[in-house]
């Protein structure tokens, strides 16, 4: 019987909601922008915003469960990163297993073709189980002609008590610099998701261990 009716995740506190109006993304977009006076800085800025739209809106079009971000000036320049979840169902004939998901994640959605980096792995989730995980720097289309470079993770999580349902955790950044901090930060947001019963109590990972033993 699938008892999971919700699920949670923790994100940072400096991470919201997407907004949806845009008028926080232009307040620190602003913000950041007076923070220098170098043109090549400034252009850099406003890409990396431009990224942090396309990003919610493709959020939007593709109807994610939870979409949540952070666009913060630290002193040692801007961060941005969004997260978002997805519910995804195995097409008929084929089995929820590692050579079906693979081939689906991780592909850059600029030319379809898989990052040279790309990593396909697993990993314990503490509320959940042992799941797989695609890594990689991917190209992402933002317009006709400009593509640009997101770290990304997509972690799958079976749906308790079902072989077909899943949800899958993407965590993406521009900051390509900060690659091996921006995975560990990834990491220990998705440690954190967790599927509850309607009523809020949560899935023991047994539960959700069986339906991720097939990996």
């Amino acid at each position: 019987m699938n008892t999971a009716q919700r699920f949670l995740l923790d994100i940072p506190d400096s991470w919201e909601q997407v907004d949806r109006s845009g008028k926080e993304l232009a307040r620190t977009r602003a913000q950041a922008l007076a923070s220098t006076d170098d043109p090549f800085e400034k252009a850099r800025i406003d890409d990396m915003f431009r990224q942090g739209r396309e990003v919610a809106m493709s959020a939007r079009r593709h109807g994610a469960l939870l979409a949540a971000g952070t666009a913060t000036m630290y002193t040692e320049g801007l961060f941005m990163a969004y997260g978002m979840v997805f519910a995804v169902d195995t097409p008929k004939g084929e089995e929820l297993a590692l050579p079906v998901l693979s081939a689906r994640l991780g592909v850059s959605s600029a030319n379809g073709v898989a990052p040279k980096d790309r990593v396909v792995t697993s990993v314990k989730v503490p509320h959940v189980g042992t799941v797989v995980r695609v890594t990689g720097t991917e190209a992402t289309r933002l317009t006709g002609d400009v593509d640009v470079k997101l770290l990304t993770t997509h972690t799958m999580m079976p749906v308790p008590g079902s072989t077909e349902d899943f949800l899958v955790v993407t965590l993406a950044s521009p900051n390509l610099p900060l690659k091996h901090e921006v995975y560990d930060l990834f990491d220990a947001i998705t440690c954190t998701f967790r599927f509850v019963t309607d009523d809020g109590v949560q899935v023991s990972p047994e539960e959700s261990e069986g339906v991720a033993a097939s990996f």
